[in-house]
């Protein structure tokens, strides 16, 4: 049985790459031909990594993989093109990471719900000296999913998206409110 990397060749077989003594030598050209076969493999894949940090072009076996380098818990039942969708709206607010916005989206990525964000601080600025500060003085986070079906919610999943998407000093509560249609 023929495996798919027995066709594979490498682009930089080693038996060249000698000294012009051996490169004659039959034996030494034999060896560096299984050094190349067990090499090609490996070749291949550090060629097409960037491909597989791709969510886009990463193969279905490591997008769990690749979700978790962001720190995403990906759901089985969305499927491959859910995963990836996943992945790169997780990938896309990373530099937001703790902000308002990227606790929105990630509840958005994970549960498809929209949210809204209360939180106890605030900035400010003042030529007075000595003047109060804005916001509250212990940090809180108010999470509002806005839902008609809270029963279809993991909440200790949605806990965990949420503890990841905000700041980590913050504390931070859920409260589900129904959606307000027109």
């Amino acid at each position: 049985m023929n495996s798919p990397s027995a066709s594979l060749a490498t682009p930089h077989p080693l038996g060249s790459t000698l000294p012009a003594l051996y490169l004659g030598d039959h034996f030494t050209q034999q060896l560096c031909a299984a050094f190349d076969d067990v090499l090609a493999p490996v070749l291949a894949v550090l060629d097409c990594f960037p491909a597989y940090l791709d969510a886009g072009t990463a193969p279905e076996d490591m997008l769990d993989w690749l979700a978790s380098w962001i720190g995403l818990t990906l759901d089985d039942q969305r499927g491959a093109a859910g995963k990836r969708t996943s992945i790169a709206n997780g990938a896309a607010v990373l530099p937001e990471q703790g902000t308002a916005r990227s606790i929105q989206e990630a509840v958005k990525a994970a549960f498809n719900v929209q949210t809204e964000i209360v939180e106890s601080g605030a900035t400010s600025w003042s030529t007075t000296p000595d003047s109060a500060p804005p916001g509250e003085e212990v940090p809180d986070l108010l999470v509002l999913v806005v839902t008609d079906q809270h029963d279809a919610i993991d909440r200790r999943r949605l806990d965990e998206v949420i503890r990841f998407a905000k700041p980590a000093h913050v504390p931070h509560r859920i409260e589900f409110v129904a959606s307000r249609r027109p």
